[in-house]
C-alpha cells in the first residue's frame, strides 16, 4: 500500500500492462492485498479482464465488487459518480480500493477525448478521500498518445520495469487540451429557442428523433436530456440557445449551445449541493446518455450527447 500511495490519502496509478500475465500480476495483488488489509475493493474493467482477474482470485473473487466496465463506463461521464463515487461512499468508513479500466482498445476516437478528461478529473474529485485508483492500460494496442496522455493523468506508473513518478503529470493541462470545440455537420435540425419557447424545443426535439429512428426508452432519454440543457441554458446560459440533432452512424446525436460559461469542470460529474438549487441537470444527462461532450469558452458552452438507436 505505501508504495503506491506514498503515504497521501489518495493515490491514483497507471499500470501499464503487456499481456495477460502483466496484466493479473499488477492488478490480482493489489486487490488480495486490499481485501487482507479488510478494505472494501471494486474491479471496473472490461469484461474479458474481468473474467482474468476473477479466475485468478478464485475463492476471493466472492468479497469483490465486479462491474463490467463496457457496460456501467460506456459514457465517461458516468463513471466518476455512478462507478467510482457511489462505491467509495457506500464504504466511507475507512480506505477504499478501485481497479478502473476507461480505456480500452476499442474506444472510439469520439469517445477519447472524453476518457481522457476523465482521468484527469477524477484526481481533483478524489483528492482528499482515502482511496487508491488503479488504472490498467494495455500498452501493447493502444497508441503511443494514449500512452502519453495517461502519464499526464496519473501522477505515478507502474510497468515491468517498476514504479516511477510521471514526470509530464499535468491534469489540468489535459482537461484543457481536450476542451476542444465540437463541429456540427451543415445538414443538422436546429432550432434557436428562448424562455418562452421551451417545451417548442422538447417537441422538435422528440419530433426530429422519431423521424431518425429513436424509439421507446431511448426517446423518453433524449427527451429528459434535452428538457435538462435547455433549461439550463435559458436560467444559466444567457436565456437563450440553440438545440441541434443529427444522425451519426447508429447513433442520434443532441446539443445545445448557449452563452454560458461552464466554469466548474466537475459539474454532472459530483452530487449536487444540498445549500444550493440546481446542479442536477447534467447529472441527469449523463446518466441516461451514451456519451456526453462539452466545450466551453469565454463565448458560450456546447454540450453534445450521443444516444444509440
Amino acid at each position: 500500500m505505501s508504495a503506491v500511495t506514498g503515504g497521501r490519502p489518495f493515490a491514483h496509478p497507471a499500470l501499464f500492462y503487456r499481456g495477460e500475465e502483466q496484466y493479473t500480476a499488477g492488478t490480482v495483488p493489489f486487490v488480495r492485498e486490499g481485501l487482507a488489509a479488510g478494505e472494501p475493493v471494486a474491479v471496473a474493467v472490461p469484461g474479458p479482464r474481468l473474467a482474468l482477474i476473477r479466475a485468478e482470485l478464485g475463492p476471493g473473487a466472492d468479497d469483490v465488487r465486479f462491474l463490467d466496465m463496457t457496460e456501467v463506463g460506456r459514457n465517461p461521464g458516468r463513471i466518476i459518480p455512478g462507478v467510482l463515487r457511489a462505491f467509495a461512499d457506500a464504504h466511507s468508513g475507512g480506505r477504499v480500493r478501485i481497479i478502473g479500466e476507461p480505456i480500452w482498445p476499442g474506444r472510439s476516437a469520439v469517445e477519447y477525448p472524453a476518457c481522457v478528461q476523465h482521468e484527469a478529473l477524477i484526481n481533483s474529485a478524489f483528492e482528499d478521500r482515502e482511496l487508491t485508483i488503479l488504472c490498467p492500460y494495455d500498452a501493447d494496442h493502444l497508441a503511443p498518445q494514449v500512452l502519453a496522455d495517461a502519464r499526464a493523468t496519473h501522477p505515478l506508473v507502474i510497468d515491468g520495469q517498476g514504479q516511477l513518478p510521471a514526470g509530464s503529470y499535468d491534469p489540468e493541462r489535459m482537461i484543457a487540451r481536450y476542451n476542444v470545440p465540437l463541429v456540427h455537420p451543415p445538414g443538422a435540425a436546429s432550432l434557436s429557442f428562448d424562455t418562452g419557447e421551451l417545451p417548442k424545443s422538447r417537441w422538435f426535439a422528440v419530433q426530429e428523433a422519431e423521424r431518425l429512428g429513436l424509439a421507446g426508452v431511448r426517446l423518453q432519454d433524449l427527451a429528459l436530456a434535452v428538457a435538462e440543457l435547455t433549461t439550463n441554458s435559458v436560467v444559466h446560459g444567457g436565456g437563450s440557445g440553440t438545440l441541434r440533432i443529427w444522425a451519426e452512424g447508429e447513433q442520434i446525436v443532441c446539443e445545445v449551445e448557449d452563452r454560458g460559461r461552464l466554469t466548474d469542470p466537475l459539474a454532472g460529474r459530483r452530487p449536487p449541493s444540498r445549500d444550493l438549487p440546481g446542479g442536477r441537470g447534467l447529472l441527469l444527462v449523463h446518466s441516461v446518455a451514451d456519451l456526453v461532450r462539452v466545450h466551453t469558452a469565454p463565448e458560450g458552452t456546447t454540450i453534445r450527447f450521443h444516444l444509440g438507436r
